[in-house]
């Protein structure tokens, strides 16, 4: 998988949407877990997830 595919999924993830056609979620951990960049992006996107919510902006 390409990083900017696993970030659009893991931003459907995220965002409670399915995850894009064709890709997994064992191909999407699997990226994830090899890939230190893609890691961080997701981590970041789940934080800022939770600081919209706790301040009500989405």
């Amino acid at each position: 998988m390409h990083c900017s595919d696993v970030r659009t999924a893991l931003s459907a993830r995220v965002d409670g949407e399915a995850l894009p056609p064709g890709v997994t979620d064992v191909a999407l951990e699997t990226h994830v877990r090899g890939c230190a960049d893609c890691h961080r992006w997701g981590e970041r996107a789940r934080r800022l997830k939770v600081v919209a919510a706790l301040l009500g902006v989405g």
